[in-house]
């Protein structure tokens, strides 16, 4: 398999999202949070921009971090004239940020898996402090049966694991979705826990 690090494998990827509808992770994750009303959302590895135009159309302000050096362009082109300054662009890869501004919604789909372990719970420490009370933390982790397992490089937990990330917070909703199916490169079995998570 082409390595998932190369951009161009991402840019593919991203490409091949265009037509996707919003990812219902996403969906749920603004129901719990209600109206936007200004206040801040957090999209890491905003990607194509779906869920960031999304979170923009429900009120927010967006804050879309991606490490693709044409984030900035590709999220500019899709932007609604009326989002009024309401979108900041971060053009980072997650383990070297530091901070990220307070939120009162942080969406992950599909991007902290890829961030080396050692460098896992650094970030999971920057996250969970960025979300405000009451915020709504939502994001897939993948699971130790994925087939992409033996990826040093990238980080995997088994359920308690997950769990166990979520301490202090409440879990809202948690889906398991352990089975074989395709992904982007070709056919794989997924292993991944869906978690959406309250910070009191």
């Amino acid at each position: 398999m082409e390595s998932l690090a190369d951009s161009k494998v991402w840019a593919d990827y991203n490409a091949a999202q265009a037509d996707r509808p919003v990812r219902s992770l996403c969906l749920d994750a603004m129901a719990y949070a209600g109206p936007g009303n200004g206040r801040c959302a957090i999209d890491l590895g905003c990607g194509a921009g779906k869920e960031t135009l999304a979170l923009l159309r429900a009120g927010w302000h967006v804050h879309a971090v991606d490490a693709l050096p044409d984030t900035r362009e590709r999220l500019m082109g899709i932007t609604p004239a009326d989002a009024d300054g309401r979108l900041t662009i971060e053009v980072r890869a997650f383990q070297d940020l530091r901070v990220l501004p307070p939120a009162g919604l942080i969406f992950a789909g599909y991007s902290l898996p890829f961030i080396h372990p050692d460098r896992f719970g650094g970030f999971w420490a920057v996250m969970f402090t960025a979300l405000q009370r009451p915020g709504i933390l939502a994001v897939n982790l993948f699971g130790d049966r994925d087939s992409w397992a033996d990826i040093a490089e990238w980080n995997f937990h088994t359920e308690a694991g997950a769990r166990q990330l979520f301490d202090g917070l409440e879990i809202l909703k948690l889906e398991v979705y352990d089975d074989d199916g395709q992904s982007f490169r070709g056919p794989k079995h997924w292993h991944i826990f869906d978690v959406i998570a309250r910070k009191p």
